[in-house]
């Protein structure tokens, strides 16, 4: 059965990750008040979707430095690609609960 404290350990989770998405954006730490409707599985394809734009702005960024863009420099890149690998690397973190919450409700008895 999944406890209460699982629960808060997944709403915990998701929390840091909208966290680390939005630094690697530069937005501030303050969650935004929810607008959006749409519940967990939009909330989760919205994070989902930062965590890409964030990869994608970072390789982007990599590689107009590798063909020797002057306005970009090397310690941004890093900075920008470490932020994004992050980002993959809390939402990783996530799936995994996800699928060990899984796991554990399909061998719930019923």
């Amino acid at each position: 059965m999944i406890t209460s404290q699982a629960l808060a350990s997944v709403e915990n989770l998701l929390a840091q990750m909208r966290a680390v998405a939005r630094e690697s954006q530069g937005l501030s730490a303050q969650p935004a008040a929810s607008t959006e409707g749409g519940g967990f599985a939009a909330e989760l394809a919205r994070s989902l979707d930062r965590v890409s734009q964030a990869q994608n702005a970072a390789n982007t960024q990599a590689k107009a430095f590798e063909l020797g863009d002057p306005d970009i420099s090397l310690s941004n890149v890093m900075i920008d690609l470490q932020k994004a690998g992050l980002a993959f690397q809390a939402t990783v973190q996530v799936r995994n609960r996800l699928v060990d919450a899984y796991k554990e409700i399909a061998n719930m008895a019923v």
